[in-house]
Order: C-alpha cells, then structure tokens, then sequence
C-alpha cells in the first residue's frame, strides 16, 4: 500500500478515553509511531489538540462510536481535518484487539487513504438537525398521550370521538376538561360547542352519556396536563426551527413545489442532508447514504436479497411520510408511479421506490436551484403507448367489439 499522508493521527474513542496514535514520516519512508492516552475531559482534549498541532499533524481519523465521536470531532474541528470513520468499513481482522492496535490500524488506513470519509453537515445543519429530530420525538410523545385520552374516553363508554372530527380542537378541550371536573350533565358539556360542532348538540348530548368514574377522571386530568406540558416545547421548537430556516427560505420554498412535501418535511429534509449537494457526487450516492437504495447482493451469478441498506433512519422517516403524502395526490407523476409500482410489489415496496423517487427528485432540486416541472400523470402512458394500445384493443375484442384506432387530427 502506498502512503498518501505525511503526517496523521489514528483516534479510537471510547466514553471516558481516547487512544490516539501519530503517524509522522516521509512518503514510502521510515515512519515514527507515538502513541498517547487522553481522557475525553474537556481540558485533556485541548491537550491532545495541542499536540497535534505542535507535530504538524495535518489529518486525524476518527472511528463513529456512538455519540462519544462528537466531543473530539468539535474541539479539532478547527485545527486539523477530521475524518469521521464507518466502523463496519474499517474492522480490523480478529485477533489481538487492543485499543492500542485499534487507533494503530485507523492512523495506518489514514496514512494510505483507505478511509472514506463519512458525511458530516456544517455546523446550522448540525444544529437544525437536532432541533427537528427532537420536535418529531416530541410529536410522537404527544400524539401518544391523544391516542392514551381516546383510550379512557372509550372505557368510559364516551362515544365523543364519533361525532367529533377533532378531539382536540377548542370545542373538545373545553369538553374534555368538564369531563374531569364532573360537575356538568352532558347537556350542559354539550351547549360548549362551538362551530360547525353546534349543529350536532343532540348526538353530542347522547355520545358524553357514558360510565365516567372518577378513576376514569383521574388518568384523564393526568394525560391532558401531559399533553399541555409537551405541546409547549413543541411550539417553541417551531419558532426556533423557523428562525433557523431563515438562511434557507429559497431551499425550503423550491422543495415545496414536490408533491407531498410541505414546511416541516423541507425543513426536515434540508436538516438531514443539507443544502450543498455538491458532497454527493450523484444522486445515486445520495440515495445509498441515505439507505433507500436497493441492496446489491450477487453471489455466482445469483442475485439475491436486495433489501435496502442501512442509511439515514430518520431522513427515510421523512421521505415515506412525503411519499404517502404524493401517493394521494392527484394527476401528478409520484402518485402515478405509485400506484404502477403497487399493482405489481405491493404498497410497501411502492411506498420505499417512491421515497427514493423523491430524494432524487430533492437532490436536482437543490443542486439546480430550480423548482420541480412535474411529469404529469400520463407519463407512463405516453412512454408505452404501442402497447397500451395493444392492450386496451385486446381487452375491447375480448369483449365482443371490433375496434379500429384513427387518430383524431388536430386542427393547424
């Protein structure tokens, strides 16, 4: 293997020390090899960046061990380029493992330039990105604790989610929290409907009639104070995401132009892979970073499994949400290449071909800076149309008609 780096660092990490071996030497030279222990203490990582700065060392690798990567990749951030490692791509051969051997080996691949580097957004990105992922678990916390409300109601025998189309609304938390105190008969709940809800009072009036105890009451008061006490993060999550969409309006508004995505979906998008799409070199690498991408496994001219690898969990989180979204639009390309893909593999694997149809679609969309043209839903039809034609004619023969095509001439 030939050396490509003159001087660079191999860091194993682990949560409570790192291991960092420094490679310094001509190209195919001799190599002096120096090997230190630091703690991942904020004061011992100032001195290990030190050191790397004073040996000139000019890259450092570093393996993705779960979180514990993200202390020593912000502090040398700024000194020295840090490669952020795969772990599964640089395995060592069994055998003696040692911490010692581990960083020996990273710094060794660092040195021959066998380590790709993995994909790390600027640091907005980074920031906008926790913030959306911490909204989405916020979001699922409380539309948990609904579904939790809707469970009491119907073990109580309170039918108000079926006339109600929304629970949650002004008229159903008014309602909802009469139905805690207990002092109120459902004809006076009822008369605190508000809206269109007021045209239904005498089915409002029949569905708060049920067997309301107070240990129903109890768990009720508790789940509502919960989902108050989560929906105000939320709220504040939202106008902080916004103000941190600021820089990227013109992104957020392009992408919306795609079917089935809409503002948090952008902002979502734009918080996973960024807006610089120019690390990927096509959108081919994209969609395997991200893991919607079909698996390629081929064994003595056999194919076999090709399930999607792994990638992004929460960026293929969003693009299903958006792909669901696309397959009910109407007169659109997505929901056309949906419902062809359905017909034949089922909605599931629709829904994943369209999420990977989307993130390309996001991928030009950004790079280009032009918003999207859509295909129109006669796309398909257009390109096979001889053997549509063949097609619908057999099947109006198999019928018992004699079918003869003329083109209708449309007038200069």
């Amino acid at each position: 293997m030939e050396d490509n780096l003159e001087r660079c660092c191999g860091i194993d990490v682990h949560k409570s020390k790192v291991v960092a071996c420094l490679l310094v030497g001509e190209l195919n030279g001799e190599v002096k090899k120096t090997i230190k222990t630091f703690s991942t203490m904020t004061n011992d990582l100032l001195k290990l960046r030190d050191w790397l700065e004073a040996e000139g060392c000019t890259h450092v690798a570093v393996e993705s061990t779960g979180v514990y990567w993200k202390p020593v990749f912000n502090i040398l951030e700024s000194s020295v380029k840090v490669i952020l490692a795969n772990a599964r791509h640089i395995k060592n051969l069994p055998g003696r493992k040692t911490d010692v051997k581990d960083c020996e080996w990273i710094a060794k691949l660092l040195r021959c330039g066998l380590i790709e580097e993995s994909f790390i957004p600027p640091k907005p990105i980074r920031e906008l990105r926790d913030l959306t992922r911490y909204r989405k678990k916020l979001v699922s916390a409380a539309t948990a604790e609904r579904n939790r409300v809707q469970k009491i109601l119907e073990d109580a025998n309170i039918k108000f989610s079926s006339v109600a189309s929304n629970v949650f609304g002004a008229s159903g938390r008014e309602i909802l929290q009469a139905l805690t105190q207990g002092e109120q008969s459902p004809e006076e709940m009822a008369q605190l409907a508000k809206g269109k809800l007021r045209g239904k009072i005498p089915e409002l009036v029949e569905s708060l009639n049920g067997c309301l105890s107070d240990h129903h009451r109890y768990l009720l008061e508790k789940s509502l104070r919960h989902l108050e006490f989560l929906e105000e993060p939320i709220e504040e999550l939202e106008q902080r995401i916004d103000a941190c969409l600021e820089p990227y309006g013109e992104e957020c508004e392009l992408l919306q132009t795609i079917p089935g995505v809409k503002e948090q979906t952008a902002a979502s998008l734009i918080a996973e892979i960024g807006t610089d799409m120019s690390r990927f070199p096509t959108d081919a690498h994209l969609s395997s970073w991200a893991g919607m991408s079909p698996g390629n496994n081929e064994s003595a001219g056999k194919r076999k499994s090709g399930r999607t690898t792994k990638g992004d969990s929460s960026l293929r989180c969003t693009l299903c949400e958006a792909a669901w979204g696309a397959s009910r639009t109407k007169n659109t390309y997505l929901s056309a290449r949906y419902h062809r893909i359905a017909a034949r593999r089922g909605k599931k694997r629709a829904i994943m071909a369209l999420g990977h149809k989307i993130l390309v679609i996001v991928y030009h969309v950004l790079k280009q800076g032009r918003s999207y043209l859509d295909l129109g839903s006669d796309y398909f039809d257009k390109l096979h149309r001889k053997a549509l034609e063949t097609s619908l004619v057999k099947k109006l023969q198999s019928l018992g008609y004699c079918v003869s095509l003329e083109p209708i001439l449309v007038a200069a």
